[in-house]
């Protein structure tokens, strides 16, 4: 099932690139638990969200707040079903204008060829400190 767990994962990101946030919805499970490792309060994407319709309104405030220069997915890793991420992304911060540049590690977990987890870990002490300069 990797194989076919990967290719899911492959699809979100190419949506994403796409700008196609409809279709990433579609490709996960109605109950998915979505989180983006960092102190809630301390930047408005960081924090766990739970369902599709919060995941809708992560992927607006990522559009809200967020001017990417730079989103690569670079490393693909799968085991059951489990599909790690290694990646690099360069942005600036709507807010403050602060630039961030990070490497982060996506992990998504699948159930039924749809995507029922995922946790970012990327440098959240600089985007925090980006988000409040």
């Amino acid at each position: 099932m990797s194989s076919g767990n990967l290719s899911v994962v492959q699809q979100v990101y190419e949506r994403f690139g796409a700008g196609d946030v409809a279709a990433i919805l579609a490709c996960l499970t109605d109950d998915v638990r979505w989180e983006v490792v960092g102190p809630p309060d301390a930047y408005p994407l960081f924090g766990v969200r739970t369902g599709t319709a919060e995941v809708l309104a992560f992927f607006q405030g990522v559009g809200e707040n967020e001017d990417f220069t730079d989103f690569s997915p670079r490393r693909f890793l799968a085991e059951g079903d489990t599909v790690v991420v290694v990646g690099h992304a360069a942005y600036r911060l709507k807010h403050t204008g602060a630039q961030v540049d990070t490497d982060w590690v996506h992990v998504f977990t699948l159930r039924d060829g749809k995507v029922s987890g995922f946790q970012e870990y990327a440098d959240s002490a600089q985007i925090a400190a980006g988000y409040r300069r």
